[in-house]
């Protein structure tokens, strides 16, 4: 079942969010920094703020969440940023990952676009968001947590955009 989060879903998404990073970047990102990032990102004040300014979905499996995804509101341009998506390792290749795409896009109405920025070493990733339409845009280097990354920008045109 896929819905909204609420406040009582809070420890829930902070292990969600532990528990993938460690299992998707144990080889690229030390653990202090992962750390760092979700004690700061997924902290209980951060975790209301998201749920006031964008929109959190829950993947629940038998009443438990396994799974979250984060996405801004779309924008005056008609585009939105899907900004975390994660989950448990135990039930990727669940499905649930694309049932939060789909929801996802389902409360978008209005909107043109959806991107999504992530690790482009993140390969499973990477395979994930290609096979749910996204396209490449872009690959470029940035800082995160003070370490070079390169990231990879992908698009999913939920209106496709009219030629000239």
């Amino acid at each position: 079942m896929i819905r909204l989060m609420t406040a009582e879903d809070i420890e829930h998404v902070q292990h969600i969010a532990r528990e993938t990073w460690k299992h998707t970047y144990q080889d690229s990102i030390p653990q202090d920094s992962q750390m760092e990032f979700i004690n700061r990102s997924y902290s209980n004040a951060m975790m209301m703020k998201r749920m006031e300014k964008t929109i959190v979905l829950i993947a629940e499996h038998r009443g438990v969440p396994v799974g979250f995804a984060n996405f801004t509101k779309k924008d005056e341009d008609g585009d939105s940023e899907l900004t975390a998506l994660s989950i448990l390792p135990s039930c990727q290749k669940s499905e649930y990952g694309r049932k939060l795409v789909e929801y996802a896009l389902s409360m978008l109405q209005g909107a043109q676009q959806l991107f999504v920025y992530m690790d482009a070493h993140n390969t499973a990733g990477r395979t994930f968001y290609e096979k749910q339409g996204f396209q490449l845009l872009d690959v470029f280097d940035e800082l995160f947590e003070g370490r070079h990354v390169v990231t990879a920008q992908y698009v999913y045109y939920i209106k496709k955009p009219v030629l000239a």
